[in-house]
């Protein structure tokens, strides 16, 4: 074998060994994966990111796959004529919005599910309505009523247990229930989160449109690789976080403070950021974690 050739054979075989480690010690654990942004619209990175979930499965993990559709749903939208508006970046959703919402969304997951069998693993997709998942209230926007959006009340995550113990990986629309059996949009980060606390997962990951966080969103040198829940918080209260990247860190906080072991906020247009981050040391997005374990370090 020419040496160039050995080389190369030699650091897949370093890239397994590193990996070994991270996948002893997530075996059997449960992670919540939310998928959604640039990723879930461009194929070969749709196609890169179920990839890595259904090698995390195979491997020995117990992924669920949150997904989101904001931008295919605002597309079918304009197609009935309807303009997509938001308030504070929650979609304002009324019944016709609502009714091709959930059209949308299921077709995602039905998309998602094929994509995930066609790799040779069993994946089944539902929503929060299906076995009482996800049971919502009526959500406002500064106290306005912006129609069908949902806030998660209760997640009954029994459906969720049950397919992972038949070895399915579970694929979830975020959609949901309330007392009346009105069905309601949620976000799907706030999904996501509620899901993760439910199930003890050991890992949220959050696919984004971004590298991770940064103290200061025009300094590329201010990008932070991992932090503690406390220092999060201080950031937010410091006013250092404004936009969309707000309630994404409010929700990876509260997901800490709720038991789940660490948070990652990854560019899910990097293709396998999901592997590269939690397979490698270094990793490649930001990390929140307990604050004991930033102790501890």
């Amino acid at each position: 074998m020419k040496d160039n050739n050995m080389e190369a054979v030699l650091q897949k075989a370093e890239v397994l060994i590193e990996a070994l480690p991270y996948i002893r010690q997530f075996n059997r654990k449960i992670i919540v994966v939310k998928y959604g942004g640039s990723a879930m619209s461009n194929e070969e990175l749709q196609k890169n990111v179920i990839k890595d979930v259904t090698l995390l499965k195979l491997v020995g993990f117990k992924p669920i796959i949150v997904h989101g559709g904001g931008k295919e749903i605002s597309r079918w939208v304009g197609k009935v004529g309807k303009e997509a508006r938001f308030v504070n970046g929650l979609r304002v959703t009324d019944d016709e919005t609502m009714e091709i919402a959930e059209m949308v969304l299921g077709k995602v997951n039905k998309n998602l599910v094929a994509m995930v069998q066609e790799l040779g693993v069993k994946a089944v997709g539902i929503s929060g309505k299906d076995g009482g998942l996800l049971q919502v209230e009526k959500k406002y926007a500064d106290g306005e009523d912006i129609g069908f959006v949902g806030a998660v009340k209760e997640v009954n995550p029994k459906v969720l247990y049950d397919l992972l113990e038949k070895d399915f990986l579970p694929i979830v629309a975020p959609i949901g229930l309330d007392d009346a059996f009105r069905t309601y949009n949620i976000n799907a980060d706030d999904a996501a989160c509620a899901i993760a606390q439910a199930v003890g997962a050991e890992k949220l990951a959050f696919l984004t449109d971004i590298e991770g966080l940064y103290k200061d969103i025009n300094d590329k040198a201010s990008f932070i690789s991992r932090l503690t829940a406390s220092e999060a918080e201080a950031l937010i209260a410091g006013g250092f976080i404004g936009g969309g990247m707000l309630p994404k860190l409010g929700n990876c906080t509260s997901a800490i403070r709720a038991g789940v072991n660490r948070v990652h906020i990854l560019d899910g247009r990097i293709p396998h950021c999901l592997l590269l981050e939690i397979f490698t040391k270094k990793g490649i997005g930001t990390a929140i974690i307990a604050d004991k374990d930033g102790q501890e370090n």
